[in-house]
């Protein structure tokens, strides 16, 4: 896969779960519903920035990122389906979607790096030390 193909693929899962982070913030219900309500809505703004820095970044390096829900869906690697209200559930497809793009940027290092692109390498590093720390909230978030 070319790097240029690779960063699609991310920009694609981050406009994704864009969305898929509204749904989790409009419909989550619970006793926990006001601050998970404020959670999701800080976590679809941090994944506008990153969705916005790949797409700069792609656009640096000569590539054309793809813009568009067909694209989007057709590209990402993270199901938009679902129907997660509770905060269990919701935790639970989020600890799966930043599983699979924290395992996809570790991929990613060694695509940028063999090209010896280390801005790109250095991007995504930084994206996978914040998305681990989510990480290790959502679980955290859910133990009993």
């Amino acid at each position: 896969m070319t790097l240029h193909g690779f960063l699609n693929e991310r920009i694609a899962d981050f406009g994704v779960m864009y969305f898929k982070l509204h749904r989790f913030h409009w419909y989550v219900k619970g006793p926990f519903f006001y601050p998970l309500h404020e959670k999701f809505e800080e976590l679809y703004d941090e994944i506008t920035g990153t969705f916005d820095e790949f797409a700069e970044r792609l656009l640096s390096i000569g590539g054309a990122p793809a813009s568009t829900m067909k694209e989007y869906l057709a590209l990402s690697k993270i199901s938009e389906e679902g129907n997660e209200v509770t905060p269990e559930d919701i935790f639970a497809t989020l600890i799966k979607d930043y599983s699979h793009m924290v395992s996809a940027l570790k991929e990613g290092i060694e695509l940028a790096e063999g090209q010896r692109d280390m801005a790109t390498a250095d991007m995504f590093i930084e994206t996978i030390t914040n998305f681990e720390k989510h990480l290790w909230m959502f679980k955290q978030s859910i133990k009993g």
